[in-house]
């Protein structure tokens, strides 16, 4: 996959960070007649993979256990930018600004006990941030009940576009129109990303730099 340096996410922890912060991964497989799967999933990063827990059964279980060459893949819509914000009347003008990692790995079905706990309680840690249950443990049923996959990354690469490219004047001037059209409480998650507050007069100000 080449990218542009620019817009190419250098460090793997903050694709990790990244990864870990967004509720939904995208996992693809190819099935038996050759097709590519995409299924959304519920994940964590740990230890070196991406985990995913899964009924035991299933069409992507079986892809996996015939080919376990697979893509893994998270991305975040920050905002949309519409055409006019660069030209009156030209619609090619419009734009996205996004974060996203794509991962090519190969996957499997966790065996060991220990480790599909671990795994499980780390998707828990992860999702219910507020506690309120058992840890698992690997003599626990539940824990051979469900499948357990495990993606073991052999490239993983990351891509943003969150205003790096723009001078400071250009962002202010691009977060002023957001506002203008997604309303403030619209444009806020948005601004936050480009690294940009409001103040209490409603003025966008340059917090820190927009980079990953």
């Amino acid at each position: 996959m080449q990218l542009v340096k620019k817009f190419e996410i250098k460090s793997r922890q903050k694709m990790i960070d990244f990864m870990n912060s967004q509720p939904v991964g995208r996992v693809a497989s190819i099935d038996a007649s050759g097709y590519p799967q995409v299924i959304p999933m519920n994940f964590v990063y740990a230890d070196g993979a991406v985990y995913m827990h899964s009924h035991p059964f299933g069409e992507k279980i079986g892809n996996m256990l015939r080919n376990p060459k697979v893509g893994f893949e998270v991305d975040q819509h920050v905002c949309f930018l519409p055409s006019y914000y660069f030209h009156p009347t030209d619609a090619s003008q419009a734009d996205t600004l996004y974060i996203s990692v794509v991962v090519k790995g190969k996957a499997m079905l966790v065996q060991d006990g220990r480790e599909k706990a671990a795994a499980l309680n780390a998707l828990m840690e992860k999702y219910q941030k507020e506690g309120r249950y058992e840890r698992l443990d690997e003599h626990m049923p539940v824990v051979h009940e469900v499948a357990v996959i495990k993606v073991v990354p052999d490239e993983m690469r990351g891509k943003y576009k969150i205003g790096q490219h723009w001078s400071g004047s250009y962002r202010l001037k691009m977060a002023r129109l957001i506002i203008e059209r997604e309303g403030l409480a619209g444009a806020l998650p948005a601004l936050a990303v480009m690294g940009i507050r409001v103040e209490g007069d409603g003025n966008p100000v340059i917090e820190r730099e927009p980079e990953m």
